[in-house]
């Protein structure tokens, strides 16, 4: 199909517009940006909210988003064997073309399981905390997440947006799931989830946490860069 070929070349040199733009520094930060362990402080924030503002409800609720998750996560993995699209690194066509750092992983690509788990996370957690500041730092955490697996050379755009669309639907059905069941069996309990939002105060504690998080990966990737350990 020619629109096809049209709209995979087209992501070719999107992806090699946003993947040209590296230097051993960036290389190192990006490195940390792309590990989850790296934002363990950022999500133990959002730990410590869901349990301060949802009490006895904490754990449906730690249930159903693990569920989104893991969901999306096994339903990117049968994307990716069923499509078979080859990473940037692993394709004859680009691979000469690509700039890799640390790890190629797997054979195929599409989509994106970080940018599918980042997104239902966003998509989850801002319907739970209904506060458009934090929504926008989820949003900021989740885009800079899934751009380092474009700059690590690991995925074309497409794979990326495609993992935004699915984690997007994903966290939002777990969510309105997680709704139903309340209803259901919890509606009795007081405050209800859909009630219940994340202050101001609470929105900019996560914010400074995630400026505080990434602060550390740049000032500890310029002192690795400088002494050339990685």
């Amino acid at each position: 199909m020619d629109w096809l070929s049209k709209l995979v070349e087209v992501d070719h040199q999107f992806f090699l517009f946003l993947n040209g733009f590296h230097n051993d520094f960036w290389d190192t930060v990006m490195f940390f940006v792309t590990r989850k362990e790296t934002w363990l402080p950022f999500f133990a924030v959002l730990l410590c909210y869901i349990i301060k503002n949802y009490k006895n409800k904490t754990v449906i609720i730690l249930l159903f988003l693990a569920l989104a998750i893991l969901a999306g996560d096994q339903i990117s993995v049968l994307i990716k064997e069923s499509v078979q699209r080859l990473r940037p690194v692993h394709d004859p066509v680009i691979r000469d073309l690509v700039h890799n750092y640390y790890r190629k992983g797997g054979l195929y690509g599409f989509l994106s399981s970080h940018a599918t788990n980042a997104f239902a996370l966003l998509t989850f957690s801002a319907y739970l905390f209904r506060n458009r500041y934090y929504t926008y730092t989820l949003l900021l955490w989740a885009l800079l997440f899934s751009y380092s697996r474009i700059y690590l050379g690991v995925h074309y755009p497409f794979d990326i947006l495609g993992g935004m669309v699915l984690g997007y639907f994903v966290g939002n059905i777990f969510y309105r799931v997680l709704m139903f069941v309340e209803n259901l069996f919890f509606i009795t309990r007081h405050p209800t989830i859909a009630s219940t939002t994340l202050s101001k105060q609470n929105a900019a504690t996560i914010f400074l946490v995630f400026i505080v998080t990434f602060a550390v990966v740049l000032i500890s990737s310029r002192n690795l860069y400088a002494f050339n350990i990685l």
